[in-house]
């Protein structure tokens, strides 16, 4: 499977009235085709299943850089599978290879999604990922938090879980200062996740740090709160 193959499979599912609306509401110059997310799902599901893991990288740097919108979102769903056998030290490297060109929350979102299975696979990333809270690049801060997402969800989390969720909470004192909408929103979801399964440290956070969130991202933390 070669990048032009997978692109020409995407542009044969275009919608043009789709493709118009998509560009307007994600503010993209780049090309859009007017694919929906279960179309870029199932054709990165498929060819996920027929590549080995060099194919899947050198597949997803192709389709990354044709700079299409739905060939973007596809290449980040190229690394889903929970575990990748041997290694998947080039999966992530891709991965993080493409974080400084994130300009879209939907594109930044997808290609979390491959990455957070990424760091779950291999924790000690986080030193690399933690390196992104000082990037001048808002996308870059905003990933830290998104890529690590997936450590909020245990209930009796690990000890290495345990000690990532300090670490990150970390980050996001680090970042509730910033006013951009997109890192208040970012730190704001973080919480919001965690206080599922640690409201009381949720909590806490909040009366600690919460003044310097925005009020409505101190709100966003807060929605899951009991009481």
């Amino acid at each position: 499977m070669k990048a032009e193959d997978a692109i020409a499979a995407l542009r044969a599912h275009a919608n043009p009235d789709r493709a118009d609306e998509m560009r307007a509401y994600h503010k993209q110059t780049r090309e859009v085709l007017g694919l929906s997310n279960a179309v870029t799902g199932e054709l990165a599901a498929e060819w996920r299943s027929a590549l080995d893991l060099p194919q899947l990288v050198a597949l997803a740097q192709g389709l990354w850089e044709s700079d299409i919108f739905e060939a973007r979102l596809a290449a980040g769903k190229l690394f889903l599978q929970a575990r990748m056998r041997p290694d998947d030290t080039a999966a992530w490297d891709c991965i993080a290879g493409f974080v400084p060109g994130f300009d879209s929350w939907a594109i930044a979102d997808a290609v979390a999604q491959g990455g957070a299975k990424r760091l779950l696979q291999n924790p000690a990333r986080l030193d690399q990922v933690e390196g992104w809270i000082a990037s001048e690049h808002m996308w870059t801060r905003r990933a830290a938090l998104v890529f690590t997402l997936p450590f909020t969800k245990s209930r009796h989390p690990a000890p290495t879980e345990a000690a990532a969720r300090a670490r990150i909470l970390g980050w996001c004192e680090t970042l509730a200062p910033e006013r951009d909408w997109f890192i208040q929103k970012a730190v704001a979801w973080w919480l919001r996740e965690l206080s599922k399964r640690e409201p009381d440290r949720v909590r806490g956070w909040l009366a600690e740090h919460g003044p310097a969130l925005k009020p409505f991202a101190a709100k966003e933390a807060a929605r899951h709160l009991p009481g």
